[in-house]
């Protein structure tokens, strides 16, 4: 159920609401007029929502001090922190040297800057060194007018022999050169345990780089997150020509060049913007439709791969698309929609290991993520991923998985316990958050409308292809494609943009989608029990 409390004020830009997802263990200890889920599904109580406020996201431009270059010849830039798998290990990226783009590119020589970081427990007292790898990725279209791209020089560097729960200082770059960074600080999680959790981790999916994001961005900040979850579509670098022209819509833009191109200085914008954050908070991503950017040779995810450190090898899945990792007592599954997920593929395999090594007496919450939703009501996108969905579904089922996150649907959506599409305690909770601030617009009508029920041959991925999604064989949507009213396993549903906060309290759940607009507006806070 989403309960509205009493305790509604108005916040400068920022609609938020809160909902508490907490073990049934919890309910009498809490409040006996909340039930739990187990009881539900609820009708929800909430304050109407002014879609009035409802507007286009506009793109931060490359002049915006905000995206602009603040370093010089090779001292470090976009500096970003991610998790390993577990708490005594993380991984420190960054950039050295200016990318280029044009006709004429020379890749710049990784083994002509060092990827060092020194580190320790005092900012004066740095004791600590550790060593990594570089790579420098091209972005290549071999048609007349098309501009090609080369990145600067990417660093990845592990720290290994970290303790829990602590705070670090680092600094990164040559000190050869000499360019090296200024001081930077992370924290590392508390160790896995029962009675052992961050105490906020910020979800966030579809993000962009537009004026909405640093809304976005601005208010996570404001919560102090301990980790950042990015559920795909990072930049949106693939809404623009490779000459910096952009678009709004990637279905309809750029229909006549002969390859899909991209802009990838929007991915160095991106990373410059994101530094003061991710420079000191860990933030883990998984691919969405967006990181895709097809190039020369067949090559894709490029971008994607290179950017971002991945604990891929911690993990044992030899993967930058699926990956796994603890924090705390929650052990997080990040899966790849855009790669094989057939039971007899490589993921699939690695995800049944995976989850049968989790021991839920050091890790009991379970919670899954990939980018499309298997369960959202939004015409947007409906049963785009029920190929992934048929193959996938029992197998995370078996294992108890307590939460799913999604994106890719740019609107709010919580699921009751759901599992085949039929309400089912032992099933997870999906919440799609897919919208934090991109420029594409939001997602706003639902298949359940009238004359708003999307032709089944329009519904597989155009990436994944595959036909999976028919009419339904049982339940109150028999013999038909879609509902005709919200259906069973929707909770709720909301059109906006924002993130949410995930606390984790022992046999506790609150989770917080904060909606943001730019105008005032309301705070409602929802109590629910999971």
């Amino acid at each position: 159920m989403e309960m509205a409390f009493s305790n509604s004020y108005r916040m400068g830009g920022i609609f938020l609401f809160f909902i508490f997802l907490l073990s049934p263990l919890d309910i009498r200890a809490t409040n006996a007029n909340i039930p739990s889920t187990l009881d539900g599904p609820f009708e929800p109580e909430t304050v109407p929502y002014d879609a009035s406020l409802r507007g286009n996201a506009v793109d931060i431009p490359d002049t915006d001090p905000l995206v602009r270059r603040r370093v010089t010849g090779f001292e470090p830039e976009q500096l970003s922190v991610s998790l390993s798998f577990n708490h005594d290990s993380i991984w420190i990226t960054w950039i050295t040297g200016e990318f280029q783009i044009g006709d004429n590119i020379k890749p710049l020589d990784p083994k002509t800057v060092a990827s060092f970081v020194r580190y320790g427990t005092s900012r004066t007292n740095l004791n600590h060194e550790a060593t990594g790898h570089s790579l420098v990725y091209d972005q290549l279209y071999p048609f007349e007018g098309l501009q090609n791209y080369t990145s600067g020089i990417i660093h990845h560097v592990r720290l290994t022999g970290l303790e829990p729960n602590n705070k670090y200082y680092y600094q990164c770059g040559d000190p050869s050169i000499p360019a090296m960074s200024d001081v930077y600080y992370f924290r590392t999680l508390p160790a896995s345990g029962p009675q052992s959790y961050p105490k906020r981790i910020a979800i966030v999916g579809d993000l962009g780089l537009t004026y909405n994001t640093t809304c976005t961005i601005n208010h996570m900040s404001s919560n102090e997150p301990d980790l950042v979850l990015l559920v795909g579509d990072v930049t949106y670098a693939n809404l623009y020509l490779t000459n910096g022209t952009g678009s709004d819509c990637y279905s309809c833009s750029f229909s006549k060049t002969p390859i899909h191109e991209t802009y990838q200085p929007r991915w160095d914008y991106w990373g410059r913007f994101m530094e003061n954050l991710v420079s000191k908070v860990p933030i883990m991503v998984v691919e969405g439709n967006h990181e895709i950017e097809a190039q020369a040779g067949n090559q894709t995810f490029v971008a994607y791969s290179s950017r971002f450190a991945f604990p891929s090898e911690e993990s044992g899945s030899l993967s930058s698309f699926y990956y796994s990792f603890n924090a705390g007592g929650i052990h997080f599954i990040m899966l790849g929609a855009y790669i094989s997920y057939d039971k007899s593929g490589h993921q699939y395999k690695w995800l049944e290991k995976d989850l049968a090594n989790v021991d839920r007496s050091v890790t009991p919450w379970l919670v899954a993520t990939w980018h499309p939703p298997w369960y959202s009501s939004y015409s947007s996108h409906y049963r785009e991923a029920e190929c992934m969905r048929v193959e996938m579904e029992a197998l995370l089922y078996s294992y108890g998985v307590d939460i799913v996150f999604n994106g890719h649907v740019h609107a709010y959506e919580r699921s009751n316990r759901v599992f085949n599409y039929t309400l089912d305690p032992c099933g997870p909770v999906h919440i799609t958050i897919g919208d934090g601030g991109n420029l594409e617009k939001m997602s706003i009508t639902h298949a359940d409308e009238p004359d708003n029920c999307p032709e089944p041959s329009s519904t597989p991925d155009p990436y994944m292809g595959g036909f999976c999604a028919t009419n339904f064989t049982s339940g109150p949507a028999a013999g038909k494609f879609c509902w005709d009213r919200q259906p069973d396993y929707s909770a709720f549903r909301e059109s906006s943009f924002g993130h949410g906060i995930l606390e984790v309290l022992s046999l506790s759940l609150l989770f917080g989608p904060l909606f943001l607009q730019p105008k005032f507006n309301t705070m409602v806070t929802h109590g629910l029990f999971l």
